[in-house]
């Protein structure tokens, strides 16, 4: 059985076949991306395996265990067939929690049946391990910061296409990271799922390039934003996009413009006390008359006062601003090339002089 270091794992399972076999709960909780779980046990057989040990053994529980897989054998070689059938390589990568017996088992039954295998040594916790320590690699960055509605996102977009290394944070965490942000998106990932989609991201990038980041918060959404990785972006040098409020405001009807009244009404109360009751108030009745450009901008008096005492509170050395008032898309993404690349050493000098 060939079990490699969770470093090895991950580079050679890169467009290849992985498969998880811990418990679909273990799974939803947070796995590899681009991983396929088959459990070898259910949530119900892992928890009566679980008691088994405690109360009579390992003996016990191993031949529990046995019962429960046995009918199921057949079904994992079939399945893991099919799955390695669509893929260019004809490896299967193999993991569960710990590297322990679940993934043993699996990788023997698979290798009986002809299949060759990778299994995960130190399993899916190695993994977890591996994503943290790199989450936490000092690599230059640019942050990209503007008030809300100033196209952050979308400019992040137009760098990418132009050939710049690129980290989404909002679209790592399905939220647009406002009360609002949730808005038309699907669920969200955990915390811990978050995690490994950024380790995923910053697995692609060429180390000895710097990379954008939007300039974020702790949070977006239910989602934590790693302490070391938000420390770096509010460290790191800046480039801050000087919109003006009326384009501003047609950015976001562009993008919350067409979504459902009640939920836009739902949002403007999560900020009510903030927002003020009668601001809050008049956004709500401007939101039920389809007035969104008036909605739009009070609840952008309240973000912009906001953001800009966050900002002034910032260990940030080091920020550049572009007045995009007369400036093409295309030209804003050519100023912000050119003030990337000076910016990287700064922050990386920044980096230096951390403890």
């Amino acid at each position: 059985m060939n079990a490699i270091p969770a470093e090895k794992f991950i580079h050679e399972s890169r467009g290849g076949t992985i498969i998880d076999v811990r418990s679909p709960n273990e799974f939803a909780a947070g796995h590899i991306p681009n991983a396929t779980n088959i459990p070898l046990f259910s949530d119900e057989q892992r928890a009566t395996i679980g008691t088994i040990y405690a109360d009579a053994g390992r003996d016990e529980a191993v031949s529990k265990g046995l019962e429960f897989v046995g009918p199921k054998m057949a079904d994992f070689v079939h399945q893991t067939r099919a799955l390695l059938s669509g893929n260019r390589s004809d490896v299967a990568f193999v993991h569960c929690w710990r590297g322990g017996m679940r993934s043993q088992s699996f990788a023997w039954l698979l290798e009986t049946s002809g299949i060759n295998v990778r299994v995960l040594s130190g399993g899916y916790k190695s993994f977890r391990k591996l994503a943290q320590r790199r989450i936490g690699f000092r690599q230059p960055m640019v942050v990209l910061s503007g008030l809300t509605g100033a196209g952050k996102t979308e400019f992040l977009k137009q760098l990418d296409d132009a050939g710049e290394q690129v980290i989404d944070l909002e679209g790592l965490a399905n939220h647009r990271g406002s009360s609002f942000g949730a808005l038309g998106l699907g669920e969200q990932p955990s915390t811990e799922q978050f995690e490994n989609r950024l380790f995923e991201a910053l697995e692609k990038l060429d180390p000895e390039r710097y990379f954008w980041v939007e300039d974020e918060g702790s949070r977006l959404g239910s989602v934590v934003v790693p302490p070391r990785f938000v420390k770096q972006i509010r460290r790191s040098a800046a480039v801050f996009l000087d919109v003006p409020k009326e384009r501003r405001i047609d950015n976001l009807l562009r993008e919350y413009g067409g979504l459902d009244r009640q939920g836009l009404i739902e949002s403007t109360k999560g900020i009510q006390k903030r927002l003020g009751g009668q601001n809050a108030i008049a956004t709500i009745n401007a939101i039920q008359s389809g007035d969104t450009r008036t909605a739009a901008d009070i609840t952008l008096s309240y973000y912009d006062r906001s953001y800009l005492k966050a900002m002034a509170g910032l260990p940030r050395e080091t920020s550049i601003d572009i007045c995009t008032k007369a400036l093409t898309d295309e030209e804003v993404v050519a100023s912000l090339i050119i003030e990337g690349r000076s910016l990287a050493n700064v922050s990386q000098d920044s980096f230096n002089r951390q403890p």
